[in-house]
Parts: structure tokens; sequence; C-alpha cells
């Protein structure tokens, strides 16, 4: 996600502001840049795509005067409406150069509110959804009810904006003032003497103070070196209430958010990356019915329509996420669905032409593997859809529609967020074909999109088992095999389960279907050994649930210790669970967002107890970029 910092008070705003940056890089991100007021009625601004450091070299070359001030604000872009470029490049600026904007997620409405910019004359610079907002309130200043009113001005515009999203504003005229917001995506108050702070994360002022102020949803806040003032989109304080805190960690532990590692941080960020993911993607304007919308689509109807067989390529937890898919798809829509390793498929010599869809699957978008196996796709005429978290990257450059997952940078090599970021996306490129095809009406796209809606607060049920499951881990973290069992779309969360195993702790871990027990793997059990069963639901699938029960009970006869993921009130297995890990109820098909969780906490925490490094597990990356 990006981060943003703003600083009004007695200091060298450019000092405060780049420091917090650089403070803030462990978040990721693709550009970066600063906007100084110097009190005279003007804004210095800088931006540059890339590293911090090439802002920095821009800011040496313009010189110290260029940049003076005490009030400022900066901001880091992982790019989301726009490659990453120094024109995409926060701050964003008026016409006049005196009002300027960061912003972090998404304006839902901004194509709407462009049109309407684009029509008054207001010419836009760049591809960003942000822009629109820097205008608006330009516009609301210079004219109107709110006409010479920095506050609000910015107030009329955000009662406008649709989505979830943090701004930040300043203008030239009102040195000494900012103005910011949030609906959804975190703002955080740092109070200091004289000197006040406004950020994305604590890391951005903490090395200047640890007094801090919460913002709640859909509130406002001015700032000025002597306080702070919270409202709601109305400018009222009345039922307004913000969270005073005092921040009890160190520079180090605040940029993980209190966690020993990244990893156990992202992990508690899932219930968000999977409603990033779905912000924007369904389509409810009037007399469309509701339809699910990818981010770029080069591809129409009637060709999505003409899809014949569709191929998943992907590699490591992102093929798994296909496997899921692969249940989805075919669900859904009726169309066979291969799902292949990446590094494979070219040299198979797969039957493709213009009648194939091939899904390529990617978090960083430039998987050496997976970008090959493009490339032979597009050279045999098939159509190319790319799942990605990397805006700009070189997959969804070359594909002929793209679906950008919105996990925002993860830090920690082996997946975790991404991971279920993709199992969302392509879920919807499931909804999207069926929605073409006519395979689903529109009100059975809606309930399922409904549905979807709702697995986050489901996700961060699951993460309420997190001690459970760290507790049984630290039981079995000298073991020297776990296996893993599945079926139907439990299948690739045991084998995810396994790969994380294998990514963190270095242990021997293997995924099966469970039903594949009898053909060789149950020679594996003995007395003792750990077996991690994901359950499916007794109400969707009756009959693999049963099947699983028997599974159990043929490896506890046998000795095995089974520790069982399994929906909240199974009771049927209940008994033959030596550790049961309850998960909410949800559709068949959206279960691994649930059950793949536990997976995660439990592999993180084992690898802790053996003393590893859970974000930089040995010999790995996190973009391979090499065959």
């Amino acid at each position: 996600m990006c981060g943003i910092v703003g600083y009004v008070g007695y200091r060298d705003a450019l000092g405060v502001v780049v420091a917090a940056l650089r403070r803030m890089e462990y978040r990721g991100y693709d550009s970066a840049g600063v906007a100084i007021l110097d009190g005279t009625g003007q804004a210095a601004i800088e931006r540059r795509a890339g590293r911090l450091s090439n802002l920095e070299e821009a800011l040496d070359v313009a010189g110290p005067g260029v940049f003076a001030g005490s009030t400022g604000m900066g901001h880091t872009r992982w790019a989301t409406h726009g490659a990453p470029t120094d024109r995409n490049a926060h701050p964003h600026q008026d016409a006049s150069g005196k009002v300027a904007v960061v912003h972090n997620g998404i304006i839902e409405n901004f194509v709407e509110l462009r049109r309407e910019l684009e029509n008054a004359g207001v010419e836009l610079r760049s591809e960003t959804d942000t822009e629109v907002a820097v205008h608006m309130v330009s516009r609301a200043y210079a004219e109107g009810p709110t006409a010479g009113d920095f506050e609000a001005s910015v107030l009329a515009v955000l009662r406008r904006l649709e989505g979830a999203f943090t701004v930040v504003f300043t203008h030239a005229d009102h040195p000494g003032t900012i103005v910011a917001a949030r609906h959804s995506t975190p703002l955080v108050v740092g109070v200091g003497e004289n000197e006040m702070f406004i950020a994305s994360d604590v890391t951005a002022f903490i090395e200047h103070t640890r007094e801090a102020v919460e913002l709640g949803e859909g509130q406002a806040v001015v700032i000025t070196a002597d306080g702070y003032r919270v409202t709601d989109f109305h400018g009222s304080t009345e039922g307004v209430h913000s969270r005073p805190f005092t921040i009890d960690w160190d520079l180090a532990a605040a940029e993980k958010g209190g966690h020993d590692y990244f990893m156990l941080k992202e992990i508690e960020e899932q219930p968000g990356a999977v409603a990033d993911t779905l912000i924007g993607h369904f389509d409810q304007t009037p007399g469309l019915d509701g339809r699910i919308v990818l981010d770029e689509q080069r591809l129409s109807d009637q060709e999505l329509r003409d899809v014949e067989k569709v191929f998943v390529v992907a590699c490591g937890s992102a093929y798994h996420s296909g496997l899921v898919a692969k249940y989805a798809i075919e669900h859904w829509t009726r169309l066979p669905v291969e799902v292949e390793l990446a590094s494979e498929f070219r040299y198979r010599d797969p039957v493709l032409d213009r009648s194939t869809l091939v899904v390529a699957v990617s978090q960083s978008g430039e998987t050496a593997d997976t970008l090959e196996a493009v490339r032979h796709a597009k050279s045999q005429k098939a159509r190319v859809l790319a799942v990605c978290n990397t805006n700009g990257a070189q997959i969804p450059r070359e594909s002929d529609a793209v679906l950008y997952t919105r996990a925002g940078p993860e830090i920690g090599v082996a997946s975790t967020k991404a991971f279920l970021a993709q199992v969302t996306a392509n879920l919807l490129v499931g909804l999207a074909l069926a929605q073409a095809r006519g395979t689903k009406y529109p009100d059975e796209v809606a309930r399922e999109f409904a549905e979807l809606e709702a697995m986050p607060k489901l996700v961060d049920r699951v993460l309420e088992t997190a001690p459970q499951v760290r507790a049984i881990a630290r039981e079995l973290a000298r073991e020297r095999t776990i296996l893993f069992l599945g079926r139907h779309v439990g299948y690739p969360v045991a084998l995810e389960g396994a790969l994380k195993l294998k990514e963190l702790a270095y242990m021997h871990a293997e995924g099966f279907a469970a039903g594949e027990l009898k053909h060789g793997p149950i020679a594996l059990i003995e007395d003792g050994l750990p077996v991690i069963v994901v359950m499916p639901s007794p109400k969707g699938r009756g009959v693999l649930h049963a099947k699983l029960l028997s599974n159990i009970r043929e490896i506890q006869a046998r000795g095995a210790r089974t520790i069982v993921i399994a929906e909240e009130g199974d009771d049927l297995v209940r008994p033959f669970a030596d550790d049961l890990i309850e998960i909410p109820s949800a559709p068949t098909l959206y279960q691994p967002l649930l059950s793949t969780v536990p997976l995660q906490i439990f592999a993180a925490e084992v690898a802790q107890a053996r003393g590893y490094d859970v974000d930089k597990p040995r010999n790995l990356a996190k973009s391979v970029t090499v065959e």
C-alpha cells in the first residue's frame, strides 16, 4: 500500500518528510514525491518514478532553497491507476499549482468525475484516479458556497468521492494547515509539541513522537502546528470519536506493526487484501443489471463467449490459486479448465488456438516462467488474461485483459495475502466468464459477488484461531514430517499448506488428495505422525465429507495424530479430531479463503519455533525473474 506523510511545525519539512518516506520503504512502492509550502503562496513539488533515491537526487539538483518551508507532505506510490511514471507519481496539483494532494486507495467513481471535469474544460495530466480530487477541490475553492474556504472545499469534495481512500491536501495560500480524511484505509495523526504529523503508518513519525490519534471511518482532520480537529465529512464534530493512543513499539517493530516479522503482519492484513481486490469490480450502473468488470479489458464479450477452453498458468502459490479457480470456472461456465505449471507449459506443446483463454497468475507480473508461457500462448493466437499484483508489470502489458489484485506490497517472501487476493481475483475471472457466456443470470452473478463481499469479515474471524494454531505448531515444531489431506477445493489448500511449511520451516511436508491415500501415501502413516486435514462442509459437499471422515478413520487406525480444520458446528468430525480448528461456514468454492489462513499461521509459528527467519527463507526470492 502507498505510504503517506504530512507535517506542520517548526522543523525543516523536507527533512522530516523524506526521512519518513525512507522509514516507510518497507511497504513497497514504485514512485515517490514531496510537496513543500514556503509560506509565500508557493508550493514546490518534486516527483520521481522508481526508488526514493531517484527523488533525493532530483531534490539535491534543485537545491535546498527551493524546498524551504515548515509545512509539507510526501508519498510513496504503489501503482493502481496508471503506470509507475513521473507523471503519475504523487503529489498531484491543480492547474494553479496551489492545491496539492496525495492519496492512498481507490476512488471508484473517478471515471464519472473525470468526465465531469473534462466537460468543464479542466485538463488532466495523469492517468490516475487521484488527480480528479485535486481539481475538484480547486474548483470548490474558486466558486460556489465554499469559495475561499479550504477546509469546506475539501469536505464538499469528500462527500462526492466513492471507494476506499485516504487523501491529504495542502493549499499554498493556507501554509501551516493540512486537511486530510480517511474512508476505509488507515490514517493516523501524530501529536507533538508545536508540531503535528499525519500519516498512513506510525513509522512515519515515531522518531519525533509516540503520541498518536487513530481516525475513525469516514472522518476528516485539520492539523496545524498547534493541534488538530476531527470532524465527519460534513464538518460536524457531533458523535465523532477518534482514538488517542501511545505507541509502545520501537522503530523497527513499528515498521512491522508490532509483529516480529512482516509475514505475520501480512497474514493479519488479509481481510483488507480480499476486500480491496473486490473494490470496483462490480458495476451497478442502472440499466446494466450489475456486471463484473476487469481493470483492463481489450477482449469483447463476444470474444469471451467464443472461448472453448481455459488454461491457468502459474508458479508456486499462484499455481495453487489456479487449482482453486479450476473448480469455480468449470462449475460456473461448463468450460474445461487445465491448470499448468508455467515452467512446464510451453515445453509440452499444449494445444492452443483463438478459442483458448490463458489466465496467467503472477504476484510480481515479472515471473520469468509465467512470462514465457504468456508469450508462447500469444504466439499460438490464444487470448491471455493476467491476474497480477503489480500495475504496469510486463505480464499485464503483454496480456489482452488484466485483473489486478489489491494486496499491496508483500514483504515476506512466502506468499500469504497475495495468495488470498489471487484466489479472490480468480473467482472474479470465473464470474466474468459466466456472465459473458450467459451461464449465470445477472441476479446469480450479483448474489455470488455479494457472498464474496462477505468473506473479508469471515477471514477476520479465522484470525481469531491464531493462539490455538500457534500452540499446536509449537508442539509439532520438532517433527520431521507433516502430511496434509484435502478433497475438492480442500486439495489445493492442502498443497498450499505443505508448500508454506517447506518454504518457512524447511520440513518435509506433502499435500495429498485424500482419495489417493490407498494408492500409496498411506504407507507413510506411522504412530504419532501429524496429519492436517482440510474438511469440506457437511452441508455443501455431504458426500465428500463422509468420504473424508473415512480417510481420517483410516489414518487414525494406524496411529496418526489428526489436526482437522472444519466448519463451525461440524459435530460429525469432532470425535475423530485430536485437534479441531473451527472456521466459519462459507460457500464451498469460497472456503479456501478461510481454510488457508490457519495453515499460514501454523507454518510461520513452526519456523519461528525452529529459529528461522520467517520473512526471508533460505534460497528463495520474492520475484523469480529467471527460468
